[in-house]
């Protein structure tokens, strides 16, 4: 079994990595990791600076905090016997496009489950912008968890 999971490095997807791992695990099958970034990541005004200061692109500071995130994942994923995952930051193009981006991901590496942290989302922006884990669950092609 192909199993992706996606990261943002909150309390929801380190619990989605750990769910991951273990399926990985116990199904004996492989492990993709995955984090979206997106200039939303980071203030602009920080952003500017880091750039600034570490004489780098946004994109590679980017790149470099979605880095650490991964390590994070694959830390979780290894205390729950999958060691050395496979990971991938993916910078996402369109704003908003964070779900589109992991359904990608995941037809692209022909994966048979997605498992993603819910998002806490107010009731009020829920209904009006919807969530990263409600757009994954409803256009997704494979089975998908969503873990609280």
């Amino acid at each position: 079994m192909r199993i992706l999971a996606a990261t943002d490095g909150s309390a929801a997807a380190n619990r989605a990595v750990q769910l991951a791992a273990r399926l990985t695990k116990e199904l004996d099958g492989s492990l993709k990791i995955i984090h979206v970034c997106s200039e939303r990541d980071v203030p602009d005004e920080q952003l500017s600076e880091l750039t600034i200061t570490e004489h780098a692109s946004s994109a590679d500071i980017l790149n470099a905090l979605s880095n650490e995130k991964l390590r994070g994942a694959c830390e979780h994923a290894a205390k729950f016997g999958v060691p050395k995952p496979e990971t991938a930051s993916l910078l996402e193009i369109d704003a908003g496009a964070i779900a589109e981006t992991i359904i990608d991901a995941a037809q692209r590496n022909d994966v048979d489950l997605i498992v993603l942290g819910k998002r806490g989302l107010s009731r009020l922006s829920g209904l009006i912008v919807g969530s990263v884990s409600q757009t994954v669950v409803s256009t997704a092609t494979c089975a998908v968890v969503v873990v609280p």
